[in-house]
Formats: structure tokens, sequence, C-alpha cells
């Protein structure tokens, strides 16, 4: 395997962290919380931020290895790893829409990734 399929498949990896990162951080928005302290302070707000600190270091590791033409097509992948992640865990209901633009955002990823 080349260098830079590695890195690029390093790059979903990150892409995917920070869209975890956005799952936690939507999941405690929702939950009711005692004071403003507490809603901003603890440890779940705290870890997805730590995930996203993560994901953008690894991401700007990765730009060294990737072409920048590629970096914008695979970071595209986070809008699916979104509405995946929101399906599951938070019950979010998804629509004809949202099945197309997934579909699109996935042929729009294996054609530029492949040209």
């Amino acid at each position: 395997m080349s260098d830079v399929v590695i890195f690029s498949l390093v790059l979903l990896v990150a892409v995917f962290i920070a869209s975890c990162s956005q799952i936690l951080l939507k999941r405690e928005a929702n939950k009711k919380h005692e004071s403003i302290m507490s809603e901003y302070l603890n440890c779940r707000v705290f870890g997805a931020y730590s995930l996203f600190g993560i994901s953008a270091i690894v991401s700007m590791y990765v730009l060294r290895h990737v072409p920048l033409s590629l970096v914008p097509v695979l970071e595209s992948a986070g809008y699916i790893f979104v509405v995946m992640l929101g399906w599951i865990f938070l019950s979010e209901k998804l629509g004809g829409r949202q099945i197309l633009g997934i579909g699109l955002i996935i042929f729009g990823i294996l054609f530029f990734s492949f040209s």
C-alpha cells in the first residue's frame, strides 16, 4: 500500500474521531444541567473537545503526506459519519433527502479520490 493511501485512511479516522466528538457534544447539550458551570465543565464536554484536539493534530500531520486536492474530498466523509452516528446514537430520523445526500457524497468521494 502506498503512503498516500495509508495517510488517507488515517485522515478518515481523524474525521471519524471529530464526528464522534460532535455526537458527544450533541448528547451533552440535550441533557438538563443544574448550572452553567456543570453544563460546560464536565467530563463529557472535556472529552469531546479533547477528541477534537486529537483529530486536529492528526489531520495537521497527515496534511504533509496527502495531496491537498484530496483533503477536502476525504473530510466530506464527516457529513456521512455525523448523520450515521446521529441515527445510531441519537435516534435521529433519516429521510429521503439525507439518504440521497449521503449517496451523492459517497459518489463524490469515490469519483474525486480515483480521478
